[in-house]
């Protein structure tokens, strides 16, 4: 009798160390939480203010179309310090492409440093001041955590290792990972296997971003999907990869001009801007001409 009481009790105790939240406390958490900004005023605006915090997001595109770029510009503008509208953390960079380039995170900083300057001129506040005595090129590096995994195996044990990292470096609020398909396309002939490890990827990816409010960005390729007539670009991994995401967002071409179509997200509607890169930025398409305006 005492163990059926015992075993009767279970359930109850169980559901007592279940988190409860309300509603209105889940919208001020997401209304106050922040968002890591683009540097490109109109991808901000579609992703309706930023990169989000406790969301993945999926990048996809063809090779050259700027994945890495915008991927390397959040590692940096997540350090932006909160007075200049930032969110003053650190960042993860997991690479399984070697597409990382430290040249050219060092001309993104440089930018954005020098962006931040401008402002700090035209309203010469005290912590704008204060803010950029740290707000360095080696400091900002410093703060960028870089893993290169070679296959899926590393790619796997690294993300199951996250949360020890991130407890001993909890400013953290932004991990990459540059190429999530990649590992996964090659020497995979058991595809039910591949779904299942993705699936428990995507889902511990899901818990580090929640447990930890930081934001999860994904990098995808993009493959050809042949149906009767015609054949089409899609996102590789399949299409059960496509719920992994909170948010999905392509990068493609229309000739010469690069666009960005976001084409899944909870809050916001689908839609497309054209932008361009340049050295040390993601930059929006000026309306007239070939110059560029930048704005964060």
């Amino acid at each position: 009798k005492q163990e059926q009481q015992s075993d009767g009790a279970k359930p109850s105790e169980e559901a007592e160390t279940i988190k409860k939240s309300t509603a209105l406390e889940l919208l001020e958490k997401e209304q106050t939480q922040g968002f890591i900004v683009t540097f490109c005023s109109a991808l901000d605006d579609i992703l309706g203010g930023g990169v989000q915090l406790t969301k993945i997001t999926e990048i996809c595109g063809v090779p050259g179309v700027g994945k890495t770029q915008l991927c390397m510009q959040l590692v940096v503008d997540v350090q932006i310090p909160e007075c200049f509208g930032g969110l003053a953390a650190e960042a993860i960079f997991i690479d399984t492409e070697g597409s990382f380039m430290v040249d050219r995170v060092v001309d993104i900083v440089e930018a954005c440093i020098h962006h931040c300057q401008l402002i700090a001129e035209v309203h010469p506040e005290e912590d704008h001041q204060i803010a950029l005595e740290t707000f360095s090129l080696e400091n900002i590096l410093s703060h960028i955590y870089y893993f290169r995994c070679h296959d899926y195996m590393e790619l796997l044990a690294q993300v199951y290792l996250l949360p020890d990292f991130l407890s001993g470096h909890p400013k953290v609020q932004l991990i990459v990972i540059d190429g999530i398909a990649f590992p996964f396309r090659h020497d995979f002939e058991d595809i039910s296997l591949r779904t299942r490890l993705l699936n428990g990827l995507a889902q511990q990816l899901i818990c580090t971003a929640n447990d930890h409010t930081l934001a999860v960005v994904l990098t995808n390729q993009m493959t050809t999907r042949f149906e009767q007539n015609h054949s089409s670009l899609v996102p590789a991994l399949g299409e059960s990869w496509g719920h992994a995401a909170t948010i999905r967002l392509i990068l493609h071409w229309n000739n010469k001009q690069r666009l960005a179509t976001l084409y899944k997200s909870p809050s916001q509607k689908e839609s497309t801007v054209p932008f361009c890169i340049t050295v040390s930025t993601i930059v929006e398409k000026a309306k007239t001409g070939n110059k560029v305006k930048m704005k964060c």
